[in-house]
């Protein structure tokens, strides 16, 4: 699968209604790992992290609100845009569903379409290079529309490895990634790639963006991994 896809990760433990949202989410684009209970769900988050969750509020044991507040409690797991889907209409639920770390609450029955709109308006805030939004940091510049990037209004020349490396950076100046969170942002992890990639793939970025001077924006962090800024 395309290192670029979005993942968005369904919760639901009615299978007709897990099936209709990845069949629709995946001729949207996107890559779709599915869940059919909160145990599942967790463990599924925390063997690949995905970008977006469209969660089920009703489901035995682990109920999705509960799956929500553990998530929104945790460090690394406190930024995934989370879509809570409930049948309960009340404006009270809702309010619940918001207040415990839900970023958009769907109401059952729902609009396919409305729900796919809803989830690329969350992919703006997280993935905004996978939608077409046009990226700035200091004087770099990337259209991941037209697949052009400037640095102080001058073009570079980059590889699709270093533009894909440059646009993960730019979504989230300043966060350190670890070589094996870039192998699964840029690379997939359905591809094997050794670590020792990464650093390579990071000098050729470097290498561009100074083809023109300027000093280099990529931050090593010593033990820990790599940075924009």
């Amino acid at each position: 699968m395309s290192a670029e896809q979005p993942t968005v990760l369904v919760v639901e433990d009615e299978l007709a209604q897990r099936e209709v949202l990845a069949y629709n989410l995946e001729a949207e684009g996107f890559r779709v790992s599915k869940a059919a209970s909160g145990d599942e769900a967790m463990l599924l988050v925390d063997e690949d992290c995905p970008d977006i969750i469209v969660l089920d509020w009703m489901m035995p044991n682990l109920s999705g609100i509960e799956v929500c507040r553990r998530l929104k409690s945790r460090p690394e797991t406190r930024s995934i845009p989370i879509i809570m889907l409930s049948a309960r209409t009340e404006e009270v639920d809702k309010v619940r569903g918001l207040e415990t770390g839900a970023d958009d609450y769907v109401v059952k029955p729902y609009s396919v379409v409305e729900l796919m709109a809803r989830v690329r308006t969350q992919l703006r805030r997280v993935r905004p290079a996978t939608v077409g939004i046009r990226l700035e940091f200091d004087d770099i510049v990337l259209d991941s529309e037209t697949h052009k990037v400037s640095r102080d209004s001058k073009p570079l020349k980059l590889g699709p490895t270093e533009f894909r490396l440059l646009s993960t950076f730019m979504e989230k100046p300043g966060r350190v990634w670890s070589r094996e969170q870039l192998l699964d942002r840029v690379w997939g992890r359905d591809i094997y790639v050794d670590t020792r990639t990464v650093d390579v793939h990071i000098g050729r970025l470097r290498k561009a963006l100074t083809q023109h001077g300027g000093e280099d924006p990529v931050r090593t962090v010593r033990g820990a991994g790599y940075a924009l800024g």
